[in-house]
């Protein structure tokens, strides 16, 4: 499962990065938490790249309530082109999310310490996503998003059984593009290097925000700092 990321770089770097015009509602975050509006990168009208920002938690075009995305954070990729909430999105409407690094929480004797989970050699990378559009009877119409996720790598695994796919850069066209054999198959553990660092317990408040949720763990009495 992946409930929370961060996206450490400004707009400049990330339309750079995904070849995207600069979309001036992109800001630095550390800590995006659901329900909130994050960038993602996806296939205009025209066919080129955009970014567009979009509420995290998918919420199928036939639900009742946009209440209903809460649930859908995240798209198990073994099974997103089956599923009913996912299928058309998994077909169709499939986007990058790009991040520099997403939070896991490890249980620990009397708390849960938070993880930063980083590429090394990827300052900032695309997770897979899927996206869609809703209307409420009568109202303006609203764009989701969730992300896809797989089995934890061997690094991840220490933490959680879940990741989120990382796309590798290779690939990330072929996810927009491809068809749905195509982008299945790209759902997959990371197979490059991973590092673990433990941060401060900041981050578990989702009304925090600031660079002060990636601070060392070790600044904390009792806390947990690398695992790899």
């Amino acid at each position: 499962m992946c409930s929370r990321y961060f996206l450490d770089a400004d707009g400049n770097v990330i339309a750079y990065t995904f070849s995207v015009p600069l979309n001036e509602h992109v800001r630095r975050r550390f800590n995006i938490a659901p329900t909130q509006e994050a960038p993602v990168v996806r296939k205009g009208e025209n066919g080129a790249r955009e970014i567009a920002m979009l509420r995290w938690g998918l919420v199928p075009a036939w639900a009742k309530d946009i209440g209903v995305g809460t649930k859908m954070i995240n798209a198990r990729g073994e099974s997103a082109a089956e599923k009913p909430a996912f299928r058309e999105a998994m077909a169709k409407r499939r986007c990058l999310v790009p991040a520099t690094g997403f939070f896991e929480w490890k249980a620990t004797p009397g708390r849960k310490q938070p993880f930063a989970i980083t590429v090394p050699d990827r300052p900032l990378f695309a997770l897979a996503g899927l996206w869609e559009s809703w209307r409420p009877r009568g109202g303006a119409a609203v764009e989701t998003f969730t992300i896809v996720t797989t089995d934890a790598n061997d690094a991840v695994a220490q933490i959680h059984d879940r990741m989120p796919v990382i796309l590798p850069r290779e690939s990330e066209q072929a996810w927009l593009d491809g068809d749905v054999a195509t982008a299945s198959a790209l759902v997959k553990p990371y197979e490059g290097a991973v590092a673990l660092r433990g941060v401060s317990r900041v981050v578990s408040n989702v009304n925090n925000e600031g660079p002060e949720c990636l601070a060392d763990a070790a600044t904390e009495p009792g806390a947990q700092g690398e695992l790899i």
